[in-house]
């Protein structure tokens, strides 16, 4: 496939009469189990904290965690039009989840790949958001057919991608990267996660997975904006207990204020 920006605006869905939505921005990753969730939440957090009106649309249909990571618990409600109403956090921000349509929140997404990509498409489109200035999409990981589908309907305006300091993370990073270029989106910013353990007693850095090569691969994809955020059990403990809001990351800032240059 030529590596060129596809015409990808005879594809993109609408938002609900009421919705305004200022900058879409999608967090993505090559492979799971890299972070890409709690990102999306401190990052959402974060521009909360700076005044911004933030919604987070969950788009890891079948591994969703967001309603989880802010303490959410409540089933989504709909209107007389049958137009969803988003969950709320306590500090603000809207938030829509599969976890908030289904009758147990542990119960599995069996769906055909149609199904999901229908779903997620519902939950940009019949969804009454109001006003937002940012909206953070946490996307399943990989480049397949559903993070395809948020490319190709949700009007994105930057990506970020999540990677972990691992040679075989790092590898599938770029074809997150490569596809946010054929997609014709700007990358806004490269987080690597679990980037190292500073010790609390005396402060020394210990690299736990390795060597990273990541500053390599933000040169090679001209990606300005490096972030790399430490293991912290009490910021993880703090996003399994619902308290994501909670969280202050400060690492994040630079990412932060790339996203406002928009």
């Amino acid at each position: 496939m030529e590596n060129k920006k596809l015409d990808l605006d005879k594809f993109k869905v609408k938002t609900h009469e009421g919705t305004k939505i200022n900058h879409v921005i999608a967090v993505m990753s090559g492979k799971g189990g890299v972070g890409k969730s709690s990102v999306s939440a401190l990052l959402a957090s974060s521009l909360k904290k700076k005044g911004h009106k933030v919604a987070i649309l969950d788009g890891d249909i079948t591994g969703p965690s967001m309603a989880e990571a802010f303490g959410i618990d409540e089933r989504v409600m709909g209107n007389a039009d049958g137009i969803m109403m988003p969950a709320v956090t306590k500090e603000g921000i809207k938030l829509i989840s599969v976890n908030m349509i289904l009758k147990e929140k542990t119960d599995p997404v069996i769906w055909r790949a149609s199904i999901v990509t229908s779903v997620l498409k519902q939950f940009f489109t019949d969804v009454d958001w109001g006003e937002i200035d940012y909206m953070i999409v946490d996307m399943p990981p990989g480049t397949a057919d559903v993070p395809l589908t948020i490319f190709q309907s949700l009007p994105i305006d930057g990506v970020v991608a999540v990677a972990t300091p691992q040679g075989l993370v790092e590898m599938v990073v770029e074809k997150s990267l490569k596809m946010a270029r054929m997609m014709g989106k700007p990358i806004l910013g490269l987080v690597e996660n679990m980037s190292y353990f500073e010790c609390p007693d005396c402060g020394s850095r210990h690299e736990i997975f390795g060597k990273s090569n990541i500053k390599e691969v933000a040169d090679k994809y001209e990606v300005d904006t490096l972030v790399k955020l430490p293991i912290n059990p009490t910021i993880a403990e703090k996003i399994d207990q619902g308290l994501a809001e909670d969280v202050r990351e400060d690492g994040l800032d630079p990412l932060v204020r790339k996203i406002e240059s928009l």
